[in-house]
């Protein structure tokens, strides 16, 4: 593939095709080296190379779910160990939110174990992200399907991100989950975009999937329109008594390799390292930073399975000489001191 035909397949809305399986599979399919090099030349064309955002995920309401996603131990229908716990409070909340931000998170997620929410489970949310706004955090919440309507009231509540991930290709995707239709996905993230809000939607590879099938799922994503402002990338977590414990580990190297296809196909996206972290290892997060990958998920939960944390990702950050993403608050006040003005 020469420089010219990517050029013309990241080129931004609109776009002049869609981008079909064959073409991402090529990608996949160059030398390491060249692959690498062509994701961190398409990241500082579009990012400051070394800027890291960093989120933090809070679950607000675990377990209990009636899904029957198969990687997930919040499923009311497996024995995973995780019970289902009532809703966090507002306070509750807000308190994890000042954590997460003097750790050096920019971005707040709050998460429940839903199909999708009733008004009820709603309004508490909406005063959840209201008190986490207020402390100068962005603000992003998964809840799953969203009815009409619903996506208005958490914008209108200050949501700036919705997390509703595709998971895997359509192909393989009954595979993982018979409970909810690709399409009933793909009609919450259309509400998300219609209603203003930011979307963030990603998947999860090492289920099972055969690489045209990764292929398949980066191309799902990278045709959206526009394409997701946020991609978060899993890796599989196994956990005994789900139906993908047991599954055969992805090759790590095949992760960095999605990761920085994914980079030259969603140029403009923050390409997020999520769920599996832990078992990745520091060189190989390493190399996912190198293939484009600009945020990760921050802390030492995510949801309800370990994520490394913060003083190790601060570590390993300081080690690779890259730096968080600040917030436009704190960029104001950066210039201000600098400049000798005050934002007061």
């Amino acid at each position: 593939m020469s420089p010219i035909d990517l050029k013309e397949i990241v080129a931004t809305k609109p776009r002049p095709r869609q981008i079909n399986i064959e073409t991402v599979e090529a990608l996949f399919a160059l030398p390491f080296s060249d692959l690498m090099h062509r994701a961190q030349t398409i990241h500082r064309e579009n990012f400051a190379p070394n800027e890291v955002q960093l989120s933090t995920l809070l679950s607000i309401k675990t377990g209990g779910c009636p899904e029957d996603c198969g990687y997930c131990p919040q499923s009311a229908r497996y024995n995973a160990g995780v019970d289902n716990q009532a809703m966090l409070s507002v306070d509750e909340v807000v308190a994890a939110a000042k954590t997460a931000k003097a750790n050096g998170a920019t971005r707040f997620c709050m998460g429940a174990a839903w199909r999708g929410p009733k008004q009820k489970d709603l309004d508490p949310v909406l005063d959840m992200v209201k008190a986490v706004r207020d402390l100068g955090l962005e603000t992003c919440a998964t809840l799953g399907l969203l009815k009409e309507g619903q996506a208005e009231q958490l914008k209108n509540a200050g949501l700036d991100y919705y997390n509703h991930n595709l998971d895997t290709t359509p192909e393989f995707y009954n595979e993982v989950i018979t409970t909810r239709e690709y399409q009933d996905r793909l009609d919450t993230l259309d509400r998300v975009r219609d209603s203003g809000m930011h979307v963030c939607c990603g998947g999860i590879v090492g289920m099972g999937e055969t690489r045209r099938q990764r292929a398949g799922l980066i191309a799902q994503l990278a045709n959206l329109n526009p394409p997701p402002e946020s991609v978060p990338i899993n890796n599989l977590v196994q956990v005994e008594g789900t139906p993908l414990h047991g599954t055969e580990p992805l090759d790590p190297f095949e992760f960095v390799r999605t990761i920085a296809v994914a980079r030259i196909l969603m140029p403009k996206s923050y390409v997020r390292l999520s769920a599996g972290r832990q078992e990745l290892g520091e060189g190989i997060q390493a190399l996912c930073f190198l293939a484009g990958a600009n945020s990760i998920f921050y802390g030492d939960k995510l949801l309800t399975t370990d994520n490394p944390e913060a003083e190790a990702d601060r570590a390993l950050m300081a080690r690779l000489d890259l730096y968080p993403k600040q917030t436009a608050n704190e960029v104001t006040t950066s210039n201000n001191l600098r400049h000798g003005t005050s934002s007061s």
